[in-house]
């Protein structure tokens, strides 16, 4: 019976005993691969050096990416199930818009891979930070970057009381995002109250010009254009649009502030506070 009261009391206390173990914390994966722009940059922020060995091909566009610099010095990959088995990962980062055959094969091959879900909020973004760190052993890493995150958020919380600037999204095709999106939570955050949520756009959908003229809204945020000719694109340079925006400001949303689920997106906020605050003066 002591004998029986000693080991639960050692066990209790967190000691070890001759011939016992406690099983050892697993190793952090050391070679990486991301196949996925957003969590390009997730892992790019908080990955040990060294421990990242690829990432997508867009992760070095600047017009998609917000670390295209960093990335230049990573190889890439293009998704390719062939290509990422022959690169030996030992954790493969996607995206909740990965092709999910891809992610199915690479399974079926032995290869871990971890789905970062798309982000659409602030606790999203705060969740996949999080479990990030996790994922590559660097959760102190995670910790400090989420303390930066938060201190450089909540000092672009200073949108006054009373009745709120009112902005719209306006893209390709005409399609608006509200407030469930995360360029939604963008407008938000900034000080505005979005049209498309008083329109029943709260996830996005496309908003007819017309009804945005009719709207009026103080602030017209377009999306941007790309290179080449497209018809879904041409009603950007609509006489009316142009119309609307005449006299009145406009701000052009940016892919790699824009797109992804991280601290970057700070960028787009106080892009559009300035905006906001400009509004403020005018009046």
């Amino acid at each position: 019976m002591v004998r029986r009261l000693r080991l639960a009391a050692c066990l209790l206390a967190g000691l070890s005993l001759p011939g016992l173990s406690l099983p050892a914390a697993a190793e952090p994966p050391r070679r990486v691969l991301s196949m996925n722009l957003c969590t390009d940059q997730l892992a790019m922020l908080l990955a040990a050096p060294g421990q990242l060995v690829s990432v997508s091909y867009l992760a070095q566009d600047p017009t998609a990416s917000a670390m295209a610099e960093a990335a230049s010095r990573l190889p890439v990959n293009h998704g390719l199930v062939e290509e990422i088995f022959l690169a030996r990962p030992d954790l493969v980062l996607a995206g909740g818009w990965t092709a999910p055959g891809a992610i199915r094969l690479l399974e079926r091959l032995d290869v871990p891979v971890e789905v970062f879900p798309v982000e659409t909020d602030i606790a999203g973004i705060r969740a996949n930070i999080r479990r990030m760190g996790e994922v590559l052993g660097r959760e102190t890493a995670a910790e400090a970057l989420l303390a930066r995150f938060d201190a450089d958020l909540a000092r672009l919380a200073d949108a006054p009381p009373g009745p709120r600037p009112r902005a719209a999204l306006y893209a390709v095709n005409g399609y608006s995002s509200g407030s469930a999106s995360l360029a939604g939570q963008i407008v938000t955050l900034a000080g505005f109250d979005n049209v498309a949520d008083t329109l029943g756009l709260p996830a996005g959908g496309v908003l007819p010009l017309e009804t945005l003229l009719l709207a009026e809204p103080d602030l017209l945020v377009e999306g941007r254009r790309y290179p080449g000719s497209a018809r879904g694109q041409e009603m950007l340079d609509h006489p009316a649009l142009r119309a609307l925006t005449r006299g009145a400001p406009a701000e052009v949303m940016t892919d790699p502030e824009w797109v992804c689920g991280t601290p970057f997106i700070l960028r787009a906020v106080a892009q559009l506070r300035d905006a906001r605050l400009s509004l403020e003066t005018a009046r």
